[in-house]
């Protein structure tokens, strides 16, 4: 399956009206967003079951694998906010961290910046 791209959204002075993807129905993909290290995620989870984000670390510091960080956020009142994420252990070649999550129902994603 492709990868699904989040879009990221710049906190600026004027003020930010968020918004958050609320399509995020497969676990089978990886979500992608530009990373610039003054990055984060925002995860809501509504419906029932927790889920539990795993981003991706390509990095490696000696020649060995650097663990990929899971965050969960609880069923029906969860909330987590993830970041900020160094780009030198989170991005890919591309500039852009991965994440999947292992239950959608009712989860929601904001990515904002900085």
């Amino acid at each position: 399956m492709a990868d699904v791209r989040l879009s990221v959204q710049k906190i600026i002075q004027a003020g930010l009206t968020p918004a958050q993807t609320g399509s995020l129905t497969a676990t089978t993909v990886d979500y992608v967003f530009k990373n610039s290290g003054k990055t984060f995620l925002y995860l809501v989870k509504g419906g029932a079951g927790d889920c539990v984000a795993t981003l991706t670390t390509p990095a490696e510091v000696g020649g060995l694998a650097v663990s990929n960080p899971a965050v969960t956020i609880v069923a029906t009142t969860g909330i987590k906010m993830v970041g900020p994420l160094p780009p030198a252990i989170f991005n890919d070649a591309n500039g852009d961290c991965r994440v999947t999550f292992s239950e959608t129902t009712g989860l929601t994603a904001g990515v904002y910046e900085l």
